[in-house]
């Protein structure tokens, strides 16, 4: 179920076409962009659920194949500990039994090989001979009194702009909530009020809270009673630990109750990651994109072994007695993740793109997240669809004009915040200093500074044949009154999903700390 286009709720739009084709939508009242997604569970899980509308009839009532039911049934039909005496002990009788194992394990007999046939919908076993809506209930019921809705992978998506009360703020807050032994949050932007009430009463009842926050770095400059007072002392003070790193701290992540000491733990593990950062404006104004998973544990252990990097090389934020420093006790290396390989999902970060000595990371120059971008581009069969705050980079800038002019039958859209808008004239003018700094260039280096700063490649993408538009609310963009279009997601042929917090440019891949699910 695709569907590629721009909705814009109570808004009044004008769309014209731009000079050379670029296109540009003059917005005059806050928008909500919605790209709708294919299903994520269908992009992100190894089974595929169906949409919320189809219903499977049981004795208790109908259930819709994304419900937490369904879920935890079809988690539990497919998992690799429950064999024909399970599902006896769940009330089935031994011919479906056997034809459910059946069909789960595939020609060979055997789980765990390549032609095992995992059961994606409750209508898909609904069908399997014997499975009626007994047997679907009394599933159910084995299966959530013996834990399967909690192991139950689930993925949702919340795009802001919202009402506060149901934006991705209070679900965050919840989520902390209900830690029992530990918080970790990478995060660069933070300011809202439940959250770091939830933060402080977590610390007070014993989880252990860690937190990597940019603005660490600023407030670690204040000296007197302010220090104690500013957004990370108030955080230290509680018993928090604060630390930040020598670059550009852009994550948006939380892990709650991870695998910093117990592999289990990536199991049950709940995660939020996206675009958005931990502000009023995030959830209310702005354009933006929030993933809360649950029950993937590949997705936790990256995302926990790059906080792990990014932990043990921090600089701490310190009051007048710091507190303790606990390094996780759990070494997540490949071989770790391989035990939980998921060949559905991937991660990236731009850690990869950096060497690190006595807390001081210093840039390779490799581009770790824009190769992949770029690889993606390039297999595009049918849409590349792309929401962005930027595009700045040099990188996937070439490959999508490389792709609009090699394959016009692609359907290439983007749309992107205003400040990236550039006209003739600026992209003449911006075209003729590039021109002269490589002129000057002396290395390889001087050359890829010349490329890779700031340069705005919209318009020329949009000559090449793609579909660029823009959001616009005011007539000069200003960061204290913007309403960014700050999603950062891109869709590849409606089958991939590429979303975090990393932005299009080479600030983004060597400067600043990202990452991309």
């Amino acid at each position: 179920m695709h569907r590629n286009e721009l909705h814009l709720r109570d808004v009044k739009k004008e769309v014209a076409q731009g000079e050379s084709g670029v296109i540009t939508a003059h917005i005059m009242a806050r928008p909500t962009l919605r790209f709708l997604l294919p299903s994520l569970l269908t992009l992100l899980a190894p089974m595929a659920c169906s949409t919320a509308t189809e219903e499977v009839e049981g004795d208790e009532g109908a259930y819709s194949e994304n419900s937490d039911d369904a879920r935890a049934l079809l988690f539990f039909v497919n998992a690799s500990e429950v064999d024909a005496t399970t599902l006896g002990k769940a009330k089935v009788n031994k011919a479906t039994s056997a034809a459910i194992i059946a069909h789960r394990n595939g020609a060979d007999g055997k789980f765990g090989t390549r032609d095992d046939d995992a059961f994606d919908t409750v209508k898909e076993l609904d069908a399997i001979s014997g499975v009626g809506p007994a047997t679907i209930t009394s599933l159910i019921k084995y299966a959530l009194a013996n834990g399967y809705g909690d192991k139950a992978p689930r993925v949702d998506v919340l795009f802001s702009p919202q009402a506060a009360e149901e934006s991705h703020l209070p679900r965050i807050a919840s989520m902390i909530d209900r830690a029992k032994s530990s918080v970790d949050v990478a995060i660069y932007s933070f300011s809202n009020a439940d959250i770091k009430t939830a933060l402080i009463a977590a610390a007070k009842r014993g989880v252990k809270v860690r937190m990597v926050f940019e603005t660490a770095g600023e407030d670690k400059s204040i000296i007197g009673p302010g220090r104690a007072t500013s957004k990370s002392g108030a955080l230290e003070s509680a018993g928090i630990d604060v630390r930040y790193v020598n670059k550009i701290m852009h994550h948006k992540f939380v892990i709650v109750d991870g695998p910093k000491d117990d592999l289990a733990l990536a199991t049950t593990a709940k995660v939020a990651s996206g675009s958005a950062n931990w502000s009023d404006s995030a959830g209310t104004k702005y354009d933006e994109n929030t993933l809360f998973l649950n029950g993937y544990p590949e997705v936790t252990l990256r995302l926990q072994r790059d906080f792990n990097v990014l932990w043990d090389n921090s600089r701490d934020f310190a009051l007048e007695t710091p507190i303790p420093f606990v390094a996780s006790k759990l070494k997540i290396d490949d071989a770790t993740i391989k035990r939980v390989d998921n060949p559905n999902i991937d991660a990236f970060f731009t850690s990869s793109n950096f060497s690190v000595k006595n807390t001081t990371f210093t840039t390779t120059g490799a581009n770790t997240i824009a190769d992949a971008i770029v690889a993606q581009v390039k297999n595009a069969k049918k849409s590349i669809h792309i929401a962005s705050g930027h595009l700045r980079s040099r990188p996937v800038a070439e490959a999508l004009i490389a792709k609009a002019k090699s394959a016009p039958n692609v359907d290439i859209k983007l749309y992107l915040d205003a400040q990236e808008y550039v006209s003739s004239y600026a992209d003449a003018n911006q075209e003729t200093d590039l021109k002269k700094c490589l002129a000057a260039a002396v290395t390889e280096d001087d050359k890829l500074e010349c490329t890779d700063s700031g340069y705005l490649y919209g318009r020329q993408v949009g000559e090449s044949g793609a579909d660029v538009r823009y959001k616009f609310y005011s007539y000069r963009w200003n960061a204290a009154t913007a309403l960014q279009m700050h999603n950062k997601y891109f869709l590849f042929d409606g089958e991939t999903l590429l979303t975090g917090s990393y932005n299009l440019s080479d600030n983004a891949e060597h400067e600043t700390f990202e990452n991309m699910l």
